[in-house]
């Protein structure tokens, strides 16, 4: 990808700037590739992402800390994502009786269903955007951006 060509400019962008264009170009298309992966599904990336952290709790349940502190893009409005998938019946949140403020919030088999659906379509969506690269290189990638 030229990153030149995709901004139409002819000028020499320092390394610098064009490193983080690039990285920004790159998020973009992969944002837009999951979008389309889970439109169909009526979920959002992001609600997909709050699915995969209470599968990944298996029988335990979580809060809504918990969550925003594993979540890939961080956000104040996990209380809008799960009421979201509440709806769906994706997932179920119970209050604590003796403690108002203790909110536990679980997948559903529902839930868990949809989620086991879309992952074999992410991983062929995966496959295709890093269609390109190499075992190696996708190593050699994860490898440098460990350093941020």
């Amino acid at each position: 990808m030229n990153v030149e060509a995709i901004i139409k400019t002819k000028k020499d962008i320092p390394l610098e700037a064009r490193t983080i264009i690039h990285l920004t170009l790159v998020y973009n298309k992969i944002n837009e590739e999951m979008t389309v992966t889970l439109k169909p599904f009526g979920i959002s990336i992001q609600q997909f992402n709050v699915l995969r952290i209470l599968r990944g709790q298996g029988d335990q349940p979580a809060n809504l800390s918990t969550i925003n502190d594993r979540m890939v893009t961080k956000m104040s409005n996990t209380t809008r994502l799960v009421d979201k998938l509440l709806a769906k019946n994706y997932v179920v949140r119970n209050v604590c009786p003796q403690n108002r403020r203790k909110v536990e919030i679980k997948i559903t088999s529902k839930g868990l269903e949809v989620l086991n659906e879309i992952d074999g379509i992410k991983f062929e969506m995966e496959k295709n955007i890093l269609a390109n690269f190499t075992a190696a290189e996708l190593k050699e990638l994860n490898s440098l951006l460990d350093k941020f």
